[in-house]
């Protein structure tokens, strides 16, 4: 398996690294090479790790790109790497995230060793923004060059978690107004939620849409039959801890099947099938949705540019600091 995965990877970076020449924009003040003399031993280690923790545990690259996108959504300065701060008031423990976001250890695993090459260098922000990239690759997507130079904060904001981060229970126009407040606009709604081909959801998110719907409607309409018929044996008595590929065509692949599953009303959660199917929706993203069911690379190319973009709010020069542990301020 560990040879197959990485030369399908390296596949991919030949091919979309020349796609993607074409989709970049403003790289701000960060820059591709920031760490090249001052830690070259970065990317080797953040890809060793990030490949050995999804050998172990295919999910882990939906993981690490998942934490990548809660961190960046909180805080006017953007990826900060505040939700991995510890504590009870920590972001860790905002609603959107209790339960919910993992990857914490392999970022704690590559700390400990870039801070035995080169301490006090590589940020904790960097380091969860390369780990997101590589776990997308690793599943089998686009390549992009990450732009590093971020610095760490220095505190976490709870309440901000829980009130900027986007929910699956929100309808469309309520999450395109949150991606507006960090300068990230409907095109960049729907080619994130593509991320959704990758990962697992918990059946708390979604077993609203499997009964007691509505007035009128015991299962959401825009849910498919046999797949919501899934769902209710699978969560049916649990705690709602129990999980489902949010992508149920092909879990673990990071390709197009996701903008497919909502042509086919086989979206895991309402915010996936609200893309397609909720009447904002059809207003807003319906044609972008069926533009990348008919295009993977495409897709992959507008992804890259998004998470470029969605990382490009940092904290530089003086501000924050590079923290020796992820998970407290020095």
């Amino acid at each position: 398996m560990e040879h197959s995965l990485y030369y399908y990877c390296r596949s991919w970076l030949l091919v979309c690294s020349s796609v993607l020449a074409l989709c970049l924009g403003s790289r701000g003040q960060l820059t591709p090479g920031f760490y090249r003399s001052t830690c070259p031993q970065l990317y080797y280690t953040v890809q060793r790790h990030v490949f050995d923790a999804m050998r172990a545990e295919m999910r882990m690259g939906a993981s690490l790109l998942r934490l990548h996108f809660h961190d960046c959504f909180v805080n006017v300065i953007g990826c900060d790497a505040s939700i991995l701060l510890d504590g009870d008031d920590g972001e860790k423990f905002a609603l959107p995230n209790r339960n919910s976001v993992r990857g914490f250890e392999v970022i704690d695993a590559i700390k400990a060793d870039l801070e035995s090459v080169c301490p006090e260098v590589v940020s904790c922000a960097d380091i969860v923004a390369l780990a997101a990239s590589y776990g997308v690759l690793f599943s089998g997507g686009p390549y992009y060059d990450v732009l590093l130079g971020r610095r760490d904060g220095l505190v976490a904001n709870q309440s901000g978690a829980n009130s900027g981060l986007p929910s699956p229970f929100e309808p469309i126009d309520s999450i395109i107004h949150k991606f507006a407040a960090v300068d990230l606009n409907t095109t960049d709604v729907v080619v994130l939620s593509g991320a959704h081909t990758i990962g697992r959801a918990r059946c708390a998110l979604f077993s609203n849409r499997l009964s007691n719907f509505s007035a009128t409607e015991s299962v959401d309409p825009t849910l498919d039959a046999g797949l919501a018929e899934s769902l209710q044996s699978l969560c049916a008595g649990g705690d709602g801890n129990q999980t489902s590929a949010l992508d149920v065509s092909t879990p673990n692949a990071f390709d197009n099947a996701y903008y497919k599953n909502l042509l086919l009303e086989k979206g895991l959660l309402s915010s996936d099938q609200g893309l397609f199917s909720s009447p904002e929706g059809v207003a807003r993203t319906k044609a972008l949705v069926e533009t990348y069911s008919q295009d993977s690379e495409h897709f992959f190319c507008h992804f890259a540019s998004s998470m470029i973009k969605m990382g490009n709010i940092p904290l530089t020069a003086s501000d924050g600091e590079i923290r020796k542990n992820c998970r407290v301020a020095n």
